[in-house]
């Protein structure tokens, strides 16, 4: 079942050792090689929710699973993860190179007042691989190659520098996504709909048993916003093109099929999870939208 891993699980599990500087409130950073962490010896954290963010410069054929989508990799390709999304990465074979690094927000948040939620490489239905030709992962490489280099020197500002790389690489990835999806207006709409979507995030994944999601419809999600729910689906239409229920609808079937595939909890629970009562308003639900029942998209 997904699960919730911490740094100090991270350090316990990949490389044997904990660093003295773990503490939350003032941020931690470090870099790899991720030729360290592939072959027969290797030892992988499950498909799980970290509570770090993790940019990973992987050259290889892999798959990587995240939420309910799992994603094929062969050549150079750039992973973003973020503590909201379960996720893990699975090589095909022992010729797996490149590298990445582990951060937490405090440690983006020292002196900026800048949120990792604020980058669309890092929102919970943002775009996380990315593939790169041959002049991108050059330039990628050399990234990491400055991180491994200020991270071992005596420079006083060192970590302003590394700061300045991860934003450096969060960039030049989102520069190769179309102008129109980064670019978001500031209108009461999109304010609305930016805090709509930052509380349906909050409430997935599920990670245990009994776990339910405590918002299920358009009136729950307009009172938390304090909104009239009219007011609600009009700026969420004005800005997605959808309403708050079909918003909801998408989200709570990306979690049934991530629970499906990773879980081997009763299909009734999961459905208990997502916030139907009935086991058979949960398959309802999920054939309406999928054409299967959740028995059958499980067993496929």
């Amino acid at each position: 079942m997904p699960q919730h891993h911490t740094l100090e699980d991270f350090y316990r599990v990949k490389v044997n050792w904990l660093p003295d500087n773990l503490r939350q409130d003032i941020g931690h950073f470090n870099v790899f090689r991720l030729d360290d962490f592939v072959g027969p010896a290797a030892r992988c954290l499950p498909y799980s929710r970290k509570d770090f963010y993790k940019i990973t410069f992987v050259v290889g054929q892999s798959t990587y699973h995240y939420a309910d989508k799992s994603v094929g990799v062969e050549g150079n390709a750039l992973f973003f993860s973020n503590p909201q999304v379960p996720y893990d990465w699975e090589p095909f074979d022992e010729k797996q190179s490149g590298f990445f690094c582990i951060f937490t927000e405090h440690f983006l948040q020292q002196h900026t007042s800048i949120r990792l939620t604020d980058f669309p490489v890092f929102q919970p239905d943002g775009q996380a691989i990315y593939l790169l030709n041959e002049a991108q992962q050059t330039t990628v490489r050399q990234l990491y190659q400055k991180m491994f280099d200020e991270l071992d020197s005596d420079y006083a500002f060192k970590y302003d520098l590394l700061r300045a790389y991860v934003l450096e690489l969060i960039h030049s990835a989102q520069k190769l996504q179309p102008a129109t999806t980064l670019y978001r207006e500031s209108t009461a709409a999109t304010r609305i709909a930016s805090l709509f979507t930052e509380l349906l995030a909050r409430q997935f994944p599920i990670e245990v048993p009994g776990q339910q999601v405590p918002l299920r419809t358009a009136q729950a999600f307009a009172t938390q916003l304090a909104v009239h729910t009219n007011h609600l689906n009009r700026a969420l239409k004005e800005v997605t093109g959808k309403t708050t229920t079909q918003l909801l609808a998408e989200r709570l079937l990306q979690e049934a099929q991530a629970l499906l595939k990773h879980t081997d909890w009763p299909v009734g629970l999961i459905g208990y999870s997502l916030g139907f009562e009935e086991p058979a308003h949960f398959n309802n639900f999920f054939k309406k939208h999928t054409g299967h029942t959740p028995t059958a998209a499980r067993a496929v």
